[in-house]
This record gives C-alpha cells, structure tokens and sequence, in this order.
C-alpha cells in the first residue's frame, strides 16, 4: 500500500466506528482535561481549548493513527509551578517553545530511546495508570448521596450488558444519554458537568503570549518548556507503543513527535496549554472500535461543538455517567494478566514493573515512574551480565607460563571481578590473558586491562594479551599503552 493510500485509508478506512468511538472519547476528555486545567491552576476553558486544537491538529500531524491526545497528564504538574511564580502569559509562551523543541526531538530522532523501555516498565506504565484514572473518579464517589452511587450502577449495567445486544452504537454513549435523561425527567441531588467548572461560550482565537521578547524571558521559559517538552513526547511514546501492541500494527514514533510539537505550537496561538497522548481515552476509544484519524479529529470537533453549540445539553449531563465510563476504562486498561504473572516472571521482572506502578501512582508523575523503571531495568541487566563473566587459568608442567582465558563481557559493572580474579602474586613470571572468548566494551573495561598489565609487570611478569576482537583491539590501542602487547 502506498503512504498516500494508507494515509487516506487511516481518515476513511472506518467513518461509523471512527465517529462514534471519537465521540465517546470526547466525553472521556471533558472530566480529566477540567481536573487538570485545575492542576495546573488555569481556567477550564483553557484546557478544553487546547485538547480541541490538539486532537484536530494531531489527527492530520500525528504518527498513530486512533490515539487521542489532550490537554492532560504530567505536563499539567510541570506548567503548575511555572503559572504559580509567572502567570498564564509566561504559560503560553512556554507552550509555544514546548512545541518546538517537540518538533526538534523528532528530527533529531530521539524517540529512539523508547527502546529502552523494556515491556515490564510499559506494563507497570499501564497499570498505574489504570490506577491513577480509577482514583481520579474517587472524589465523585465520596460525600455524595445514594443517587449517585445507583446512577453509577446503571451507567456500568448499560455499559457492559448493552454490546451483548447492541454494537451500532458505543455503550458509553448510550450511557450518556440515558442517565441524563433519567436525571433530567426525576430530578434528583447529583453533581452535573456544569459543577465542574466553567465551560467555554465562544471559540477560540488566535492570541500572541503578552511578555516580554527578551533572554530574560526565555531564561525564565526554557526550563519549563523543556521539561514539558520532554514528559509530553514519554507519555505520548508509551501511549502510542501500548496502541500498537492492543492493534498489531507499527506507527512512527518520530511523525508522532513531530506532531506533537505542531499541535503544541498551535495550542500556544491559541491561548492553550501544551498537552500530549492520554491513555484512558485512548484505550476507550481503540475499545469502540476508534482505529483512524477520523477518531481522533471527531474527539476534538466533537468537542468543540460540546462546549459552544450544545453547551446547555452538557452542562446537564450528569457526573456519575462520566465516572461510570471512567471506571470502565480503568478496568480495560489494566493488564490483569500481569498479576498472574508475577508468580512466574523472573523476581527482577515483578520488581521492575511494581517499581514503576509504586512510583507513578504514589507521585502522580509518570515520566518519574518510567525513570525508575529504565533505572531498575539498567541496573539489573548490567548486574545480570557482568555475572555472566568467567576467568580461568591453566598452568604449564613447569610451573613458569599461566595463562588465564577470559569468557564473557567486560564492562563498568564487571571490571572489578575481571581484575580481582588475577593473583598479583603468582609464581609464574610468563602471563598469557586469552580474550578470544571476551569483549571490552568500554574505557572502564580498557583501564582495567591497562592497570592489570601495569599491576603485573611491576612485580616483574611478562604479559602477553591475546584474542583481542577488531573492536576491543581499536578501544585498547586508542586508549591505552598496551598495543604492543596484543
């Protein structure tokens, strides 16, 4: 298939499901996108404002076809501390710089270093976030009368019984619909939309950010701007790699990066704040059947036409069917599986993944979740390799030529053992090191070759390496003195 023909397959390979599930999303956007907007201490508006613009951009910009992006997650925790020391102003114009540098990590290619996120981290980075959605819904359900609790209920019956005999339509809109309804005809004391905070009654325009053109200025964004820039390209990569595994197919990480930046700067233009991948409406929206990049325009057109031409019919809905299909997006997106396997999976494995889950959900920061995670995974393979390593020696029938053969890496995580396995102090005056069966890595790994020698030929030995390969040969005769050994 030719990229023009994928590309038009990915905006009309699927219009019906693509429409209804983008339109279930868009609910799924409305309750996180206004508790972040909070989080990050600006109007609800402004959020709102931004997710529209970035899942209209992002469906034509974006690598992935059928994830949904928004204004929400951990760069609403970064913009924070910046709107709390400078004001909204200095927000936006970090926003813009965000969307730069975004679009220079894509042509840079540095979504190369999601390979490094080995499976155990992508699944703890999954379940925490399960965790994290299901929490989120928890103040709706505390100090509230038993209407909303029953509410609740019915929205989760509807959810799951409806697809058992109806598939035209995504449940979670029927749920919608249904329960406003029933609020509507009975009226009774439950939190609306309306209660969550001011909702936008015009459309967006194009504004400049009101600060200062100045280094000082950009001393002040930068910094903000970059760590926002950083945290939105991670959730965005990790949101797109879960994608792929759920749908069996491939996507661009770097397209996705770039794309992230053009939305991005188009959110700072007008007067949002940056955003990135969410995974609970993404999930929710692969769910009813949202592959293509018609769902995630509808998401963002959808909710537009939410927010302006329908915005009294919204403000009614009532909170518990958000929170019912919220609930319904936690328990899809946890990889239940993953606690079976914690009885069979090697113990660094379980450690790894725990670790993440640990950290996202007891700081609500899911880049430092992820950290951790590549952290423990990097520590307990370098700990697993070097392991791997093995030094014997062999000694002539005369007692004077010993000749140690090395297997395995030698690396900063092995070089101790390397050299604690020679005896400085052996009779032998004539030292054979065979490294046929190792590899240098490293210039830790080439020092500690070059001490050794040194350590030796100072209690009077004769050393000889041998079996150097091309690349540990090179790394010796750039770095040490001993190529005259080899």
């Amino acid at each position: 298939m030719s990229a023009l023909a994928r590309y038009r397959h990915e905006w009309f390979g699927n219009i019906t499901r693509d429409t209804l599930a983008g339109m279930v999303g868009t609910f799924a956007l409305i309750p996180e996108v206004i508790a972040f907007s909070f989080v990050a201490g600006v109007d609800p508006a402004v959020g709102l404002y931004a997710s529209f613009v970035i899942s209209v951009v992002i469906a034509f910009t974006g690598g992935r076809p059928g994830m949904i992006s928004g204004a929400a997650g951990s760069v609403a925790l970064v913009a924070a501390a910046l709107v709390r020391a400078h004001g909204v102003q200095y927000l936006l114009a970090a926003t813009l710089l965000c969307g730069l540098l975004q679009v220079l990590f894509g042509i840079l290619k540095l979504d190369v270093l999601m390979r490094y996120v080995s499976r155990p981290v992508r699944t703890g980075f999954v379940n925490a976030l399960a965790i994290l959605i299901f929490s989120a819904q928890l103040p709706h359900m505390l100090h509230v009368t038993w209407h909303t609790y029953a509410m609740i209920a019915l929205g989760l019956v509807i959810i799951y019984t409806v697809p058992r005999f109806f598939t035209a339509i995504p449940s979670p809109l029927i749920c919608i619909v249904v329960l406003t309804v029933v609020a509507v005809a009975w009226p009774m004391p439950l939190h609306t939309v309306a209660d969550l905070g001011r909702l936008p009654d015009s459309l967006p325009h194009l504004v400049w950010p009101d600060v200062p053109f100045s280094l000082d200025t950009l001393g002040i964004i930068a910094p903000y701007a970059l760590a926002m820039a950083s945290v939105g390209v991670l959730e965005s990569m990790m949101t797109a790699r879960v994608v792929d595994d759920m749908t069996d197919t491939h996507s661009s990480k770097k397209q996705e990066c770039m794309g992230l930046g053009v939305a991005n700067i188009a959110v700072g233009l007008f007067g949002g704040i940056a955003g990135c991948g969410m995974i609970g409406q993404t999930v929710g929206n692969l769910r009813y059947g949202g592959r293509g990049r018609l769902s995630t325009f509808v998401a963002g057109a959808f909710l537009l036409l939410l927010m302006v031409a329908l915005r009294p019919w919204v403000a009614q809905v009532p909170v518990a069917a958000l929170v019912a299909i919220m609930i319904m997006v936690s328990a899809s997106t946890f990889s239940w599986g993953s606690l079976r396997d914690l009885a069979h999976h090697p113990r660094t494995t379980s450690i790894i993944m725990l670790a993440t889950v640990a950290v996202v959900v007891g700081t609500h920061d899911l880049a430092a979740g992820v950290a951790v995670g590549v952290l423990l995974n990097g520590l307990f393979f370098a700990f697993q390799v070097s392991n791997m390593l093995s030094v014997t020696s062999t000694l002539s029938p005369d007692g004077q030529i010993r000749t140690y053969i090395v297997n395995g890496q030698v690396f900063f995580a092995s070089s101790d053992g390397f050299t604690d396995a020679f005896d400085l102090h052996d009779t032998a005056r004539d030292i054979t090191i065979d490294l046929t069966h190792a590899h240098l890595w490293d210039m830790t790994a080439a020092g500690a070759v070059e001490e050794l020698v040194g350590r030796m030929k100072a209690q009077g030995m004769q050393v000889r390496l041998t079996g150097l390969n091309t690349a540990s040969a090179t790394l010796i005769e750039r770095h040490t003195g001993l190529e005259s050994l080899t």
